[in-house]
């Protein structure tokens, strides 16, 4: 078996825009167009709009549909593929979000379980997911598994071979978690059918060899061509510069997670002159110290050069 094979077939790269905000705490929907045009200049494929980098969880159930309805309009005759994030703590938003974004043109949805009340075993998550699923039966539907944020450690091998039967619009999984292991067993599972798209983007070169078939990602927003480069190399044999890059990926992660993830990536952003503001309690924003600080050791570390 050539060694590269797993490398050789288009990758999708899908950003996870953040939610824009004014000072005031209030959406900023105008810097959207900003957003896409920056997306599509560094050729991406996608986008995963009013996930965890949205601060979804964060958002009224308005916000979200008005966040989904301007990435619409703006994304409209564009190439970018359109995934809204539906997932809810209350399963009458979620299959109101699901059957919104069907309406309005999205590509497909995605969904994190509920995470207050977890559902207990897998039956109760095909309960879930195909009660939400159902409310947009024209688009595909993406369980969105993020252990480390939901509690939620269920074997979601398991589930899609469940699933597969019981969903008929099941696409895959949205996997933000890193046992490798696991993907393995959930790329195995209908290979022919299901998609995984991975979602830690500092371990995206392993999780391509363990059968990944796609990423969603925060730091796509800003690095793009950085993933590309990775994934050209890793397709040519080139392991040597793919690690490379994989490695400035890391560092650059380590660099944003110093002072808070996402309000370091959206300080980034604005000082890149696309205005995302700060971020909503109960995450930290960073000051003016703090943002001084963080432009300072990506520019030391050469991550800025990197990111192009």
């Amino acid at each position: 078996m050539n060694p590269v094979s797993s490398f050789s077939k288009p990758v999708p790269l899908i950003a996870a825009p953040p939610t824009p905000f004014a000072a005031d705490g209030s959406m900023l929907l105008p810097s959207v167009e900003a957003q896409a045009a920056r997306l599509l200049a560094d050729g991406v494929d996608g986008v995963f709009v009013g996930g965890t980098t949205g601060e979804a969880s964060s958002l009224t159930r308005d916000e979200r549909l008005q966040l989904a309805e301007r990435w619409a309009a703006v994304l409209r005759g564009t190439s970018l593929r359109f995934i809204v994030h539906v997932g809810s703590n209350c399963l009458a938003d979620a299959r109101h979000l699901a059957a919104h974004a069907e309406r309005i043109g999205a590509s497909g949805i995605a969904a994190v379980a509920p995470c207050y009340f977890r559902p207990a075993d897998i039956g109760v998550l095909l309960d879930l997911c195909a009660t939400t699923a159902a409310a947009a039966p024209g688009i595909p539907f993406h369980y969105y598994e993020i252990p480390s944020l939901t509690g939620i450690h269920l074997a979601s091998d398991r589930f899609l071979a469940q699933a597969l039967d019981r969903i008929p619009t099941l696409a895959g999984l949205k996997f933000s978690n890193t046992d490798l292991v696991l993907l393995q067993k959930c790329a195995a599972v209908a290979p022919e059918r299901l998609e995984i798209l991975y979602g830690s983007d500092d371990t995206l070169l392993a999780a391509l060899a363990y059968g990944a078939t796609g990423a969603v990602g925060s730091t796509y927003n800003i690095a793009a061509p950085l993933y590309r480069r990775m994934i050209a190399a890793a397709a040519a044999g080139d392991f040597v510069t793919a690690r490379k890059e994989q490695l400035r990926s890391v560092q650059l992660v380590e660099v944003l997670n110093r002072r808070g993830f996402l309000a370091s990536l959206k300080a980034l952003l604005d000082y890149q002159g696309i205005p995302m503001g700060p971020v909503r309690l109960p995450l930290r924003n960073l000051d003016g110290a703090a943002t001084v600080s963080l432009l300072q050791e990506l520019e030391s570390t050469g991550a800025l050069a990197w990111t192009r």
